[in-house]
């Protein structure tokens, strides 16, 4: 689960590390007398308890391969630039959630683990899909420790049940942005002090389009259609009219006013907000992911269709430096941190007794758990979508037995996106898409957000598109696209 405002960048999580101990690879070289610290970068604000999540953590590593995690976090503000900067600089460290995976793999920044992720990682590479691997090969190898999750990605309408419930408002017809005028025109009416679609600064409207240089840049191709081209999908009929509905829920004051500037965002466990964006995918288990997070229950009904995306594939991927003195050891203890299930829930849940305990129960061969008021508070574990691999997780009370059933058909019946696997050089138009990105931070916001009308606004868009070299890139884009076809079919 993670809003739609979060653009995932790809982005996310990092684990970056300065080698404490350094051990040679000579034959000569005289071993640690102690357990080599793996110092580690995540993304986001530190657990309050993170000395002790790591103390258990690290009596596990020490005894299996002689190593100990030292994390450290960097705020989401922050980490893109930082990782950036460390990335560049060449500083010496040895594991991390990868900024700008593809970028950066292409450059030399990250190991080779085409080799080292099946001999070191063994228990945890024999669990991954081969959608994992195919969305992340880069030239044909593969630089990446992918987090199992999500791999397909869904976009809902959440709405917040109280509200439902106050207003007795049925939600269980939507399929589309136009089907929820109704009942968004009905809830406004009776309270416009709430928001109600909660959306802001960041939003992109949700269509059946999957992203070559994620959303935030103009070139995609359609789900629904054969995938063979490479197009604007702001010039498209679909998602016209898809923004043309954010223009009318606009001007009735559905979607608050400001909200292409708005960036404090609506805390799912508050009550300023109606209906917000969600993404989902299988191990979110339905709402279950988004009642946990927001304390309060949800109701959410989908606008796309479930999609194996190269996005997904590459949404919480782990790297080790080419920088590492240590990158064998790295590879085990990732290994050991998305097979061992001890490691993995003492993180994803916090300290057992304290956050949690076994209910004596299992649910589908699965240990199941039932939380404590100290896991709510959420800052006392991590977070399971960027920490390690959510097969191995225990389940709480409120998973069914049937949820997992439902969540293993669901991965087996998603559609592929035609983009699997594809991920586009930018070398020779780079220049070009500097002056795209700047042309897209101009209008984006405006026309998603239904801030201004999309018809005359695109036109507009489109020109300054063409100025900026959009035709350069969408050319190298598609003769790449087509030979990556051409060699996968």
């Amino acid at each position: 689960m993670k809003t739609s405002q979060k653009v995932v960048l790809g982005a996310v999580s990092v684990l970056s590390a300065l080698t404490l101990v350094a051990c040679g690879n000579s034959a000569s070289a005289k071993k640690p007398s102690g357990p080599v610290t793996l110092k580690m970068y995540q993304v986001g604000d530190a657990p309050v308890n993170l000395k002790t999540l790591l103390a258990n953590t690290n009596k596990v590593l020490e005894k299996k391969i002689n190593a100990k995690l030292d994390i450290q976090y960097i705020g989401w503000g922050d980490w893109a630039t930082k990782m950036n900067v460390i990335v560049s600089s060449g500083q010496n460290y040895d594991m991390s959630l990868s900024n700008g995976y593809v970028v950066n793999a292409g450059k030399g920044a990250y190991a080779d683990l085409t080799k080292l992720l099946p001999k070191y990682a063994p228990d945890y590479y024999k669990q991954l899909s081969k959608d994992y691997i195919k969305g992340n090969e880069v030239n044909g190898k593969l630089y990446a420790v992918p987090t199992n999750a999500n791999i397909y990605a869904q976009q809902m309408l959440t709405f917040n049940s109280a509200y439902l419930k106050k207003y007795n408002i049925d939600v269980s017809g939507i399929k589309t942005y136009a089907d929820a005028t109704k009942v968004m025109e009905e809830f406004h009416k009776a309270n416009p002090s709430v928001a109600t679609l909660a959306i802001g600064q960041g939003y992109v409207a949700s269509g059946d389009y999957d992203y070559v240089l994620g959303n935030t840049l103009p070139f995609a191709v359609s789900t629904t259609g054969d995938g063979s081209k490479i197009v604007n999908p702001y010039d498209q009929k679909d998602f016209q009219d898809i923004l043309k509905v954010h223009r009318q829920w606009y001007k009735e004051g559905i979607i608050p006013a400001g909200a292409a500037t708005f960036n404090q965002g609506y805390p799912l466990n508050g009550d300023t907000w109606f209906a917000q964006v969600q993404t989902q995918g299988p191990f979110d288990y339905g709402d279950n992911a988004l009642k946990l997070a927001a304390n309060q229950d949800v109701q959410s009904e989908p606008i796309t269709v479930p999609l194996i995306t190269t996005s997904q594939a590459q949404m919480a991927n782990f790297v080790v430096s080419n920088t590492s003195k240590h990158k064998e050891l790295a590879v085990k203890a990732f290994n050991i941190i998305n097979s061992d299930p001890e490691v993995l829930n003492g993180l994803v849940y916090g300290p057992e007794g304290t956050n949690w305990k076994f209910t004596g129960k299992e649910v589908a061969g699965v240990k199941q758990i039932e939380l404590t008021s100290e896991y709510a508070k959420g800052n006392t574990h991590m977070a399971a979508w960027n920490t390690g691999n959510n097969a191995i997780l225990y389940l709480p009370t409120t998973v069914t037995a049937e949820q997992v059933k439902e969540r293993d058909a669901s991965i087996a019946a998603a559609k592929t996106s035609p983009l699997l696997g594809f991920n586009f050089d930018t070398a020779s138009v780079q220049s070009q898409i500097t002056a795209i990105q700047n042309v897209m931070a101009k209008y984006i916001n405006d026309i998603n957000t239904g801030t201004v009308d999309p018809t005359t606004t695109i036109k507009k868009m489109d020109a300054e598109l063409k100025t900026a070299g959009y035709d350069d890139v969408l050319k190298e884009m598609q003769k790449q696209y087509d030979a990556f076809k051409a060699a996968n079919n």
